[in-house]
């Protein structure tokens, strides 16, 4: 038994003893949970996807609840001036059960009919998901297409979108008969549930306390939602409460995050680093829970492929990769016609675009990255969604297309969904991660990459201050932590400069000269990653140190 195989048998183990496990509904925007559900945009997604399905697989008391995007969000093409442009595209999901449940909200004044799906345990292996829509003939034509885009724009539709998860959410569960002990928001925009709740409980918000639990998932400020408060009073946002009190919870500028805090009995961040940067960003927040730490996690059965499992020799494990690599290389030229090397050491860069994350940080000297790229010592894979409204992040996608029409090596990859995730966490060699800390969160994309023999690269932010030794299992970007505040711009030098050493001194010489240090490396990101950044353990302790059953 492996490391990895052995850690997880654990997990289990962990439920012993624990005689009263709550019912706990799980509230989220979007959920990545296969490929045939296109519910999704990202990190959110993906870590709400791996919730679910380890609460399948350990069969704990857990419901989720989400949206049925009618048309997700969105699918990337290159247009013929080589930019990128966002197209909509209507899914088709015959594998949900029609419940037949279908509840009134009322939303700008308006009834809206939400009708819940239900995507069954077994179909996926996880734990039940109800998935809401609004697309349905009893509602007129703008009704029908709330819920056609994930994140939409334009405000009022984002607060009725939220409204029909929290409150539409809440009542569908109440229709098919799911009684919970909790309810668990992950990120704010459920918070209408909470205002539902108060509702339930003729204003006492102490009873509410007592079954509400909130995650939040950044320290950016453009991730913490505001709007003002009479708007969202007049969307039907706070249910039965009156205006007054909704501005005592979260302000005439409503935030989500600071209501859900005032009205959580306990909260988390979601890792060790941001547990620490969401208590100080949030000191100012009277009447306030604490926010503990709970890092994030990945599902290993989903994400690691088992030809890296299987290899019991140094021969057996480069094998694997370069498998895994040409299936990467298959894609790039499909989408590219690039024609990429499996033997040159390949780097990728996905995830979400976006100012903090520094998609270009590796360019920022073109000449010295252009040397790399045509000596063959590397080949660059860029792949990654932007907010269809996040202009900057649009900036940069287009930047890097048009780095790739000029440079060799280098390529950029559309719609990076749950497939392509995959392909390239199994087929890199280096996952590169350049957030400003303390910007990230967590970030998962990294530990599925880990699981698959990838090196994580990263700035010391997120997971990769607990889970990437420099040395050992990856590598760190700067690892001093007393420059969390210098001017962004010199933040950014030193971090390019440590980031290039790395490179040039560090990592290309050990890949090409140094095979079984190579391969070390690839065991050690595989064994820590797997040993506890692997959803099982998550899950039970969201149970333990957010959900506390009763006995405890």
């Amino acid at each position: 038994m492996n490391m990895a195989t052995e850690h997880l048998s654990e997990a289990p183990a962990r439920l012993q003893g624990l005689n009263t496990l709550p019912k706990t509904a799980y509230f989220c925007m979007e959920m990545a949970i296969d490929q045939s559900l296109y519910t999704y945009s990202g990190g959110l997604g993906y870590l709400a996807g791996s919730h679910m399905l380890s609460a399948g697989y350990l069969k704990l008391p857990l419901v989720g609840v989400t949206i049925l995007w009618k048309n997700g969000y969105g699918f990337q093409e290159i247009d013929e001036n080589e930019q990128v442009k966002i197209v909509y595209r209507e899914q088709s999901y015959p594998f949900l059960k029609d419940t037949g449940i279908v509840v009134d909200v009322t939303i700008f004044g308006e009834t809206v009919k939400v009708k819940g799906l239900l995507l069954e345990p077994e179909t996926f292996g996880t734990a039940p998901v109800y998935l809401l829509t609004t697309d349905i003939p009893e509602n007129n034509e703008y009704h029908r297409g709330l819920t056609n885009v994930l994140y939409d724009g334009d405000q009022k539709i984002r607060i009725a979108q939220e409204v029909i998860l929290g409150i539409g959410g809440m009542r569908v569960l109440k229709a098919a008969g799911v009684d919970v002990d909790l309810v668990h928001m992950n990120e704010g925009h459920a918070l209408p549930a909470a205002f539902e709740m108060l509702s339930d409980f003729g204003g006492d918000l102490n009873e509410v306390r007592e079954r509400l639990v909130f995650t939040t998932h950044t320290p950016v400020a453009a991730g913490n939602e505001t709007h003002p408060v009479h708007l969202l009073a007049e969307g039907g946002f706070f249910a039965d409460t009156d205006v007054h009190r909704a501005v005592e919870l979260g302000g005439e500028e409503f935030c989500l995050t600071v209501a859900a805090l005032r009205m959580s009995r306990d909260a988390n961040g979601v890792s060790q680093l941001h547990g620490q940067v969401a208590n100080n960003m949030w000191n100012w927040v009277h009447g306030r829970c604490h926010i503990r730490a709970i890092t994030n996690a990945v599902n290993t059965r989903y994400w690691q492929d088992p030809r890296m499992v299987g290899a019991s020799n140094d021969d057996e494990l480069r094998s694997a990769k370069r498998q895994m690599k040409q299936e990467l290389l298959d894609v790039v030229r499909e989408q590219t016609g690039k024609e990429l090397n499996p033997d040159v050491l390949t780097v990728v860069w996905a995830r979400r675009f976006t100012e903090y994350k520094r998609a270009g940080l590796i360019f920022e000297d073109k000449e010295r990255i252009l040397k790399l790229l045509e000596g063959n010592k590397i080949q660059l894979i860029y792949a990654g969604k932007f907010h269809p409204d996040d202009t900057s992040g649009r900036d940069i996608f287009n930047t890097v297309i048009q780095y790739a029409k000029e440079m060799p090596n280098l390529a950029i990859l559309t719609n990076y969904d749950l497939a392509l995730s995959a392909k390239l966490k199994r087929g890199a060699d280096v996952w590169l991660n350049t957030p400003r800390r303390p910007m990230e969160a967590s970030g998962t994309s990294g530990m599925g990459a880990n699981m698959n023999g990838a090196i994580h690269c990263s700035t010391f932010d997120g997971w990769a201050v607990e889970g990437t030794y420099n040395g050992l299992n990856g590598f760190i970007i700067n690892e001093s932590e007393g420059e969390d505040y210098l001017p962004v711009e010199e933040r950014r030098k030193r971090d390019y400069e440590s980031l290039m050493e790395i490179l040039e001194s560090h990592i290309i010489p050990t890949y090409y000269e140094d095979p079984a240090t190579w391969c070390q490396l690839m065991r050690h990101a595989m064994q820590t990653t797997t040993s506890y950044f692997n959803s099982d353990r998550m899950v039970i302790d969201y149970l333990i140190q957010l959900y506390k059953p009763v006995n405890l």
